[in-house]
């Protein structure tokens, strides 16, 4: 690394309801591979990643947090220097309710880690009709309403995320990535 040349460090927290594919997402990512099977996340997951921005390097520490209730207490631990956030639902028609949870998320990522910049990722794209999304506004997972709401609660924004086909996932991590990165040298 050259005299010009930096290093910076992020700790990006992703968190959400169990099942959602917040392993697969970061998986996919962080590998460029899919986990098929599904095994829930004890406590936490953690990947290192490395990318490189406009000649310098950034390493990335991602947090995969368990989404199980009773995990609660132990999340507030795994908090700790986040630099920024992912909120995961899913779009999977069992799973919509997820959509529902995140304010709970937001709550506990803003009492945690205070005013970080946070994602939204709808994952599971793959197993819907996403034009039903663009059309149907009744539905609580529309695209109108998800970016009302991501608006609203000032996520650097929402990205329709697929881990199973690779949709979107490397364009909606490197957003983040680079938020922070430019955040962080202006």
């Amino acid at each position: 690394m050259s005299n010009e040349e930096k290093e910076y460090k992020f700790k990006i927290t992703v968190v959400g309801d169990p099942s959602v594919g917040k392993t697969t997402l970061v998986k996919k990512y962080t590998t460029g591979s899919f986990q098929k099977d599904y095994i829930a996340t004890l406590g936490a997951q953690f990947s290192k990643y490395e990318e490189i921005i406009e000649g310098n390097q950034i390493k990335l520490f991602i947090w995969d947090i368990a989404g199980q209730d009773v995990f609660e207490t132990m999340r507030s631990k795994f908090y700790n220097g986040s630099s920024a956030a992912i909120i995961v639902f899913s779009h999977a028609p069992e799973e919509v309710t997820s959509f529902n949870h995140i304010d709970k998320w937001l709550k506990e990522l803003n009492e945690y880690c205070g005013n970080i910049p946070i994602a939204l990722f709808g994952n599971k794209i793959d197993l819907i009709d996403e034009k039903d999304l663009a059309l149907n506004e009744d539905k609580v997972n529309s695209d109108f309403n998800i970016g009302k709401y991501s608006k609203d609660h000032n996520f650097i924004g929402y990205f329709k995320t697929s881990a199973l086909t690779g949709q979107g996932v490397i364009e909606a991590f490197q957003k983040l990535v680079r938020d922070l990165y430019f955040k962080t040298t202006i």
